[in-house]
């Protein structure tokens, strides 16, 4: 379950993926980037409560 701990830092990777690609396609003429921002940011989004929820379970097993 060590694994379970590294998870989290697929969806930065994800992010940057896709910060990347919006980027790309705001220099392009005919491609809007706004589903890619999107994307980046619940990607950042589900980081930060992927990361809360596993500390919240970590302190439940601690306490019993």
């Amino acid at each position: 379950m060590s694994f379970l701990k590294y998870t989290p830092y697929l969806y930065l990777l994800f992010a940057v993926f896709f910060v990347y690609d919006a980027i790309v396609k705001w220099n392009d003429v005919d491609a809007t980037p706004v589903l890619s921002l999107l994307i980046s940011g619940l990607a950042v989004f589900m980081f930060f409560f992927r990361r809360r929820f596993a500390k919240k379970m970590q302190d439940r097993n601690r306490k019993s």
